[in-house]
């Protein structure tokens, strides 16, 4: 099976981050099922989602997510997304009403101004590619690139590289977007730009948290998720 579903009442769909899969979100999905009908899978490239084929970029994600939903009888779910899986919420959410009420902790999908550091070092990989590209494979680009197969390291540049601003500014339904206030992945101002750019939405920082709020602090994230839906 590469999806859990449990519970019974309004659909709630869990979207796991980057190299997570549908596990991660074990607190929330015991905790919502006693109140809905929870569905979470595993994305393509993740899990028991399948391999890639060919590279998918957000938009991509977004397309499987919504025929996938269709195909499994869930409509209008409200979504809890976690970093990665919140871009492909938010490239959803920015093609009308699909989802009810969306809660993205850790949202990915702000691309931070490029520095001078960092284009010198991407054209430094670009050199020693051609030159050494053993050499440039294992000692440029994080670890979590290192660690992909090929497909999924092409997949991987087009959603890094891809500002989901645009999108966000599109959104009409209720986002609560929530941060921890240690996350250096994804920090506090990714969010308050998101909140800045979705209409109707808020935003909850939790302290002593980091890139994994969730998990975190699991039962103050699933009593401002479940306060957000009712």
């Amino acid at each position: 099976m590469n999806y859990i579903r449990c519970g019974k009442g309004k659909d709630l769909v869990f979207l796991h981050g980057y190299l997570s899969s549908k596990e991660s979100f074990y607190p929330q999905i015991e905790y919502f099922s006693r109140y809905y009908r929870v569905t979470a899978p595993d994305f393509p490239g993740f899990g028991e989602g399948g391999e890639l084929t060919q590279p998918y970029s957000v938009g991509d994600y977004a397309d499987w997510l919504l025929n996938w939903l269709r195909e499994v009888g869930v409509e209008y779910p409200h979504v809890i997304a976690h970093s990665f899986g919140g871009r492909v919420a938010v490239k959803c959410l920015s093609r009308g009403n699909v989802f009810d009420r969306a809660v993205l902790c850790g949202c990915a999908g702000i691309v931070p101004k490029r520095t001078l550091q960092y284009r010198v070092r991407v054209k430094t990989y670009q050199i020693m590619k051609r030159i050494a590209p053993k050499y440039a494979q294992k000692h440029f680009g994080s670890e979590e690139y290192r660690t992909l197969s090929p497909v999924m390291r092409e997949s991987y540049k087009k959603i890094v590289n891809e500002d989901l601003r645009a999108d966000a500014c599109k959104i009409a339904r209720p986002v609560l977007f929530v941060n921890g206030a240690n996350d250096t992945q994804t920090p506090v101002s990714s969010a308050r730009i998101y909140t800045a750019c979705v209409q109707n939405s808020s935003l909850y920082i939790m302290d002593g948290c980091g890139h994994f709020a969730h998990l975190d602090d699991p039962l103050a994230f699933n009593l401002a998720a479940e306060e957000f839906f009712k």
